[in-house]
């Protein structure tokens, strides 16, 4: 070979070297792209804060291929750097100044430590507080728009070695992603509680003006989401059903005082109009601005009386006709109405409540939504019945009854031999349901 060839030969080899590197590089850009957008696209499908830290966490432990990964956001009222979720352990809350969290946060420096406990900056506090041995570690700062910092990311333990260049940069560019959609969840969450507390609000201004029936909308909206649960409705349809349940009796505000307080018997032309207060919390709701999801809680809330017969009231639904989530209300309405003392009575027997509930499946209440009921445990129901006076309920006792169901109880009440243990789960029961009650009446007239 000549020396030009061999000069050529040289340069091709170089050329193609050169490109390798090249084609390396692109490679590692594409997938670096890659992984953002599919952290991207996960993070933000997430508006509530704790699913949102939990799916975020996901994303960098995978995609840093490390142990666990923490995200603590700053508490500037406090102080405080906190994590609501973290891999592998219980919330964590600690002066936002300690540890390598606390220096980044106060820094706004990024920390890529090889061993932990040889750095000065480590709290081991965190370790023994967790069970946890932190070997290598990495901190970035999370800045908004603003460029303040809201918090921190943590990633521990890497596998096959410490954190590499690369990885700062990934965890850098998660970082000013998640840190937009942390603060959109945190103002989401907070315009949730402004609106619950505005539900709540409203609620207990008919407690306020039917002193008779106080706590009965509270109730209501525990008793439902138990059912919601047995029956594993999703999450949107639970706060709908919350939110109706709140307000299901909102329209007796429209209703004349002298005939929702009166203590005697009601004129036909009164008890019509008592009537007429599910409608009432329709009109009144639907002025009230429900969009999307919520959208359906006027008509939810104000069909609670109808019956799955077609006998009920306002507008005589049946069947199908009737909105599921007005079903659960349905139900839970007699329920609590049967088991609530009032002034001018005390509680019904409880065998006579199941009894009445039963007579009403598939005549007043769908009888899937009863068999649900019947299904909730015996300590939730106990908690919802007592709500007023939980402290006077013994932990033992709501051990013994989590093992057990309002069905269970139904049959050890139509036991004509019952078996000890029958014998001790309606004794127990019994204790609280008549606490501070006189012998219940022989009838009632709902």
């Amino acid at each position: 070979m000549n020396e030009q060839a061999m000069l050529n030969r040289v340069v091709d080899e170089k050329s193609y070297k050169r490109l390798l590197r090249e084609l390396e590089q692109y490679r590692k850009q594409h997938e670096r792209l890659r992984l953002l957008f599919n952290v991207t696209r996960n993070i933000t499908r997430e508006l509530t804060i704790d699913r949102l830290l939990l799916r975020t966490m996901d994303e960098v432990k995978n995609v840093l291929n490390c142990d666990r990964c923490s995200v603590f956001i700053m508490d500037d009222e406090n102080q405080e750097l906190w994590a609501q979720v973290a891999h592998g352990g219980d919330a964590i809350r600690f002066p936002s100044h300690l540890g390598i969290a606390g220096y980044v946060a106060t820094t706004g420096e990024t920390l890529n430590i090889p061993d932990a406990y040889a750095d000065h900056r480590f709290n081991p506090n965190i370790d023994k507080q967790t069970g946890y041995h932190t070997r290598n570690m990495l901190t970035i700062p999370m800045r908004n728009k603003m460029r303040n910092i809201i918090g921190v990311f943590q990633a521990l333990n890497k596998f096959g070695g410490p954190f590499t260049g690369d990885d700062e940069e990934l965890l850098d560019a998660i970082g000013a992603i998640a840190a937009g959609q942390i603060e959109n969840a945190q103002l989401y969450e907070e315009q949730k509680k402004t609106f619950d507390s505005f539900i709540e609000t409203l609620a207990t201004t008919i407690d306020a003006r039917d002193p008779m029936t106080a706590g009965h909308s509270k109730r209501i909206a525990m008793y439902a989401d138990e059912i919601a649960q047995v029956v594993k409705l999703t999450d949107v349809e639970r706060e709908v059903l919350r939110t109706a349940a709140l307000l299901h009796d909102y329209g007796k505000i429209a209703v004349r005082e002298a005939v929702l307080t009166k203590k005697g018997s009601l004129t036909k032309e009164e008890f019509e109009h008592i009537q007429r207060h599910p409608e009432f919390t329709r009109l009144i709701l639907q002025k009230i601005n429900f969009s999307g999801k919520l959208k359906d809680v006027p008509e939810i809330a104000g069909a609670h009386h109808e019956k799955f017969d077609g006998s009920g009231y306002p507008r005589g639904l049946r069947g199908d006709e009737i909105p599921k989530l007005a079903k659960i209300l349905a139900v839970c309405d007699v329920f609590d109405a049967l088991t609530s003392p009032r002034p001018y009575r005390d509680r019904m027997n409880f065998a006579k409540v199941l009894k009445i509930i039963n007579r009403g499946a598939s005549t007043d209440f769908d009888d899937f939504f009863v068999a649900a009921l019947k299904k909730i445990r015996l300590d939730r129901l106990l908690l919802i019945l007592e709500d007023e006076q939980k402290d006077k309920l013994r932990p033992g006792d709501l051990s013994f009854l989590s093992s057990y169901t309002l069905t269970d109880l139904m049959f050890a009440y139509a036991e004509h031999a019952p078996s000890p243990e029958q014998q001790k789960l309606v004794s127990v029961f019994t204790k609280y349901y008549s606490s501070g009650h006189d012998q219940p009446h022989s009838s009632f007239a709902l």
